[in-house]
Parts: C-alpha cells; structure tokens; sequence
C-alpha cells in the first residue's frame, strides 16, 4: 500500500474510534436522572458562586439559569462535546436541556468542564424554551464572561442577552476548527 492509502486508512480508523468512545460517553451521561441532573447542578452552581463572585450578582437579576455541569468534549481532527443539564428559573428546574457540538478541524486532545447560562431578559429565555432546539450563535447574542471581565461587570453593565460562565475545566483540548452547539430540551427518566 501508498503511504497516503494507509495515512487515510488510518485516519478513517481513527475517527470512527473516536466516535465510538463518544458515543459510548453520550450514552452513559444521556442515562442520567433528573434528581442526578440536578444534584449535579446544585453542587456546580455552588462551586461557581463561591469562584465568582461576578456569576453570583449576576444571578441575583437573571431570569434563568441554564446550567452544564459536566460536559465532556474530545477529538483528534473529528470532535464533539456532550452534556446535561437543567434550566432554573427562580431556584427550581422548570426543564432539562442536553448540548452537542460537532468539530472538525485542527484539534486534539480530551477534557471536561461546566458552564452556566444566565439568561437576562425575558425575551433570550422565551427563546430557548420555544425553540426547537437552539444553535448557539443564532438567536439570543451570547457573550462569554472571563476572569478580566467579571471583574468590571455588574447588574448595570450587563446589558447583553446571556452570559456564560465557564467553570470546572479538567484535562486538555487544544484546536482550531469550525463548530457548533445545539441546545436540546429532554426529558429525563425522574
């Protein structure tokens, strides 16, 4: 065989396991209860108050949370992202969402991490719930809040739609490459 023939093979090869392992992870996560989902938002929503200060005022004004405690994301070339979570509206879970991104670029690597939506106005979170499932980047604008940034944010200048919040981020994924996530609504077993 070519080099080439077998670099290609090899790479089909490895994509496909990727895949697998991925799957195999979504389905794991995809079994989850609802009391788990929100045991596991209760304990990262904590943890992220207790980090940042910035996403604990912010919460005070939001009118939803939307939060991914444990999203898992790997890939070699061909990627993806999975994860579950739930959407809080004054404290209690009124729905649970999943998110799933699919890459494919220059990327490698694997890790793990949690991220909150808050969802400012009435009119984002009216959004996410009647949306069929929403494609982050169309619809309600999004701006992700960093270190620098919390530091100057207050319920005045957060004037945007939504604010994500990362949190939690473990192991490593390096890359470049086009994507997208997609915000589902599901309906865990109770």
């Amino acid at each position: 065989m070519k080099f080439t023939q077998l670099r290609g093979i090899r790479c089909v090869a490895l994509a496909c396991a990727v895949a697998v392992l991925f799957s195999a992870g979504a389905r794991v996560v995809i079994a989850e209860s609802a009391a788990q989902i929100d045991g596991k938002v209760d304990l990262a929503l904590k943890a992220l108050y207790q980090n940042s200060p910035a996403a604990k005022k912010q919460a005070e004004s939001a009118k939803g949370i939307l939060v991914f405690p444990d999203i898992i994301k790997a890939g070699l070339m061909i990627g993806g992202q999975y994860g579950v979570g739930a959407l809080r509206v004054g404290g209690k879970t009124v729905g649970y969402y999943e998110v799933i991104e699919g890459s494919f670029g220059l990327q490698a690597g694997a890790q793990s991490f949690g991220y909150a939506l808050f969802f400012m106005d009435e009119s984002a979170l009216q959004y996410l719930k009647s949306s069929d499932g929403w494609e982050v980047g169309v619809g309600p604008s999004i701006i992700v809040v960093d270190e620098g940034m919390a530091a100057s944010l207050t319920t005045t200048t957060g004037k945007d739609n939504v604010y994500a919040f990362f949190f939690d981020q473990k192991g490593l994924m390096a890359g470049l490459g086009l994507k997208g996530s997609k915000i589902s609504k599901i309906v865990p077993e109770p």
